[in-house]
C-alpha cells in the first residue's frame, strides 16, 4: 500500500463524511493503492460508525488527546506514506496532489502553509492568524534553524519509517512543534506548500485551547518533549 490519509477524530460527525469523500476521491483519481484511517480519540458522537460505515479502517486511541491520537496512527498506518489532517473540513483532502508528488520525489517531511492570502474568511481566529501562530513560528524558527513559516500546519505528509524513526513523544497539539524540531535534528529535507485553509465546518467549540496550548508549545520549543 503506497498511501495512507490519516485523520484523528473527535466527535467529528457534521464533518467526518465529507472530509472521508474528499480524500476517496484523490485516491480513486490518481488510482493510488491507499486507505483512509480514522483514529477516535474518544468520540461521543455518531464519527466512528459514519466513519467505518462509508468504507474507513477506524481505531480506537484510549489516551486522550491530539498528539496521542496521531501517534496511534503513525504506527497503525498500513502505507507507505502517510498524509495527516484534521476531519473538520478545515483541509481539502481532495486537493492533495503537490503532497503525494513531493512524497513520491523523496522529501521526508511534507508541511503545509496556512499564513498566506488564500485563507477562507473565519478560517482562523484573528488573534491566532495575526499573532499566535507567527509568533510560535518564528520562535521556532530561532530555536531550530528553519525556515518553515507556519510551525501549526495540521496538513502533513511523510514516510511512515521516517516519522517513526523520530520517536516522537507528545500526546497534545504540540506534537506539530515537537515533529518540526525532530525533523530538523535529523536533517530530514523539508518542502512547504501554501494551501487553503477552510472554515471549520463543525459548529461546534474548538479543540484547541488556545493559552494552554500556547504555553505547551513554548514549553516544548525551550525545554524539549515532555512524556505524556
Amino acid at each position: 500500500m503506497e498511501l495512507t490519509i490519516l485523520m484523528p477524530c473527535l466527535n467529528e460527525e457534521k464533518t467526518i463524511a465529507s472530509c472521508f469523500i474528499k480524500a476517496e476521491n484523490f485516491l480513486q483519481r490518481r488510482s493510488i493503492d491507499g486507505e483512509i484511517l480514522v483514529i477516535d480519540n474518544g468520540s461521543s458522537d455518531a464519527s466512528a460508525d459514519i466513519a467505518r460505515k462509508l468504507g474507513a479502517r477506524v481505531i480506537y486511541c484510549e489516551k486522550p488527546g491530539y498528539g496521542n491520537a496521531l501517534l496511534c496512527g503513525f504506527k497503525e498506518a498500513g502505507g507507505t506514506y502517510i498524509i495527516m489532517g484534521d476531519c473538520d473540513e478545515s483541509y481539502d483532502f481532495s486537493s492533495l496532489d503537490d503532497y503525494i508528488k513531493a512524497l513520491r520525489e523523496g522529501y521526508d517531511l511534507v508541511m503545509g502553509n496556512r499564513m498566506n492570502n488564500s485563507m477562507q474568511k473565519g478560517a482562523m481566529p484573528f488573534t491566532h492568524r495575526y499573532i499566535g501562530v507567527p509568533f510560535l513560528s518564528w520562535i521556532g524558527r530561532l530555536r531550530y534553524h528553519t525556515s518553515i513559516r507556519d510551525f501549526h500546519c495540521g496538513l502533513r505528509g511523510f514516510p511512515k519509517d521516517k516519522i517513526l524513526a523520530l520517536d516522537l513523544q507528545s500526546g497534545g497539539m504540540e506534537l506539530a512543534s515537537e515533529m518540526i524540531g525532530a525533523a530538523v535534528r535529523a536533517k530530514y529535507s523539508v518542502y512547504e506548500i501554501p494551501i487553503t485553509l477552510y472554515k471549520d465546518g463543525r459548529e461546534g467549540p474548538s479543540h484547541l485551547n488556545t493559552i494552554p496550548d500556547g504555553l505547551r508549545h513554548l514549553r516544548l520549543l525551550f525545554f524539549g518533549p515532555g512524556k505524556e
